[in-house]
């Protein structure tokens, strides 16, 4: 079975998807890869969800992306033992690093990292930014802060330091256990939240070595200063858009999410639009126009994915959900102006940044409109080549041929993929044979219909495209 589409769905498994019953229905429903939350559950149940999307796979034939989302440092303020406590505008508020009980003058701040990157005039928002506040006088333990916008405080609710880059790993002691996890429990991505810096992604590619790809969350102004750097040394990017659409004003999140978008269209990078989405399908069993609109916007932008956050983990209608943006999907795609959009917005590789697999695919790309070809096949051993051919949108879909179940299960986050794990190839005619047979057999391509290969030599060597092919099926 195979998507008629080229963009990806991916959603979060939770309370409301953790058998295989509804996990099956989400996966013929349109999802392509699940997500683990790692912010919530046990090990166990992650050890369940991993049990019942491998039990899945060998069902129904087809590789299935595994996405674990790390949860990253959680910055609260302390308790308010009398309960909530009612902040007015222009009023006084002292944080301080003791631990003290909060009430209307102040509260703890456990946290010696803030304090050391606070300067008079920072703005601190709290609870999602419904209370925020400004710095008057700091120490490294102790700020006088004025309130700007007035609201209620309870315990231990978030603090974001937008436009400050706070000397703080990305990966707390939580998440090195839980990366442990998810590696041994064979997840096919790690997403990495609360990234600031590009030396926060090569930190976790090295605890990682290869065993999974890397998923840069960019959530914080600090992120999309140095957007091209983090994405360059990721392997995908995640639009984090409800922490940006915090730290950062709301009108400005569309354009940073176009940008993003494009960078990484741009680096052949994979990008999921996420939060947010259909996010009143948790509650309801159609979204508004304007959810329907915000999914269709991602899709014209040329994103790779799109996720379902709480909608699939903990909504009312979590399958419903999936269907809904399969359909969208599906109907953009079919729109004339699509193509119109997705060719306007290619980025060619540039003469003296591009090598012989820039050269290879993007001859792909033109020769498949050119020939009228049914199916572009790949063949790959890290993925690197699908990704690049990916990276080109070609008119016709991309069937990835691997040797390696590991990487056809990543390539499923990938726009235009279709991932198939299969033998290797000895030479360049059973190459041919191969991918013609495997393209009829997915139902890609009809007897006599043209198809363009793309391989490396010598086969089995990553790294070495080299070879384009135009064959009959």
């Amino acid at each position: 079975m195979r998507r008629i589409r080229n963009a990806k769905i991916v959603a979060t498994l939770g309370p409301a998807s953790s058998d295989l019953e509804t996990v099956r229905r989400l996966f013929l429903a349109g999802v392509d890869v699940f997500r683990l939350n790692f912010s919530h559950g046990s090990a166990a149940d992650h050890r369940s969800r991993v049990e019942i999307i491998r039990t899945l796979e060998r069902e129904t034939g087809r590789p299935i992306g595994i996405l674990a989302d790390l949860q990253g440092p959680k910055l609260r303020v302390g308790t308010f033992p009398g309960g909530p406590v009612r902040l007015e505008a222009g009023a006084r508020f002292d944080l301080t690093l003791a631990d003290v009980s909060g009430n209307t003058r102040g509260c703890s701040l456990p946290h010696p990292e803030i304090f050391a990157a606070l300067t008079p005039g920072v703005e601190l928002l709290i609870d999602d930014g419904r209370v925020r506040l400004r710095v008057d006088e700091c120490t490294t333990d102790h700020a006088k802060t004025r309130v700007l916008v007035g609201g209620d405080v309870s315990d231990r609710k978030g603090v974001n330091v937008p436009g400050v880059v706070l000397p703080i790993s990305a990966l707390t002691p939580k998440d090195r256990h839980d990366l442990d996890t998810a590696l041994a429990l064979g997840a096919d991505w790690v997403a990495l939240s609360f990234v600031q810096r590009p030396e926060d992604v090569a930190e976790v590619k090295r605890l990682v070595d290869g065993r999974a790809g890397i998923v840069s969350k960019l959530e914080k102004p600090a992120a999309v200063e140095r957007l091209e750097e983090i994405a360059a040394l990721s392997d995908a990017v995640m639009v984090a858009r409800g922490d940006l659409g915090v730290e950062m004003p709301a009108e400005q999140v569309p354009a940073i999410q176009k940008r993003i978008v494009r960078c990484c269209r741009r680096l052949g990078r994979p990008v999921i639009v996420a939060t947010q989405m259909l996010d009143s399908m948790v509650a309801s069993p159609v979204p508004t126009r304007a959810e329907a609109s915000d999914v269709a916007t991602a899709i014209y932008d040329g994103a790779d994915a799109v996720m379902l956050s709480a909608e699939s983990a903990s909504g009312r209608f979590p399958v419903e959900a999936a269907g809904m943006m399969d359909r969208i999907i599906g109907q953009v795609e079919g729109d004339p102006l699509y193509r119109q959009l997705i060719d306007a917005s290619h980025t060619a590789a540039t003469a003296g940044n591009a090598d012989a697999a820039d050269a290879i695919c993007c001859a792909m790309r033109h020769t498949v409109g050119l020939v009228h070809a049914a199916v572009a096949v790949t063949y790959s051993s890290s993925g690197a080549t699908s990704l690049r051919a990916a990276r080109e949108r070609p008119e016709s879909p991309i069937l990835s041929l691997t040797p390696h179940l590991s990487t056809a299960r990543r390539l499923t986050l990938a726009w235009g993929i279709h991932s198939v794990h299969t033998r290797d190839v000895t030479d360049a005619q059973d190459m041919v044979d191969c991918a013609a047979e495997a393209a009829r057999a997915e139902g890609m391509a009809d007897p006599g219909q043209a198809i363009v290969v793309i391989a490396g030599m010598p086969f089995g060597t990553a790294g070495t495209t080299n070879l384009l092919r135009i064959a009959t099926a």
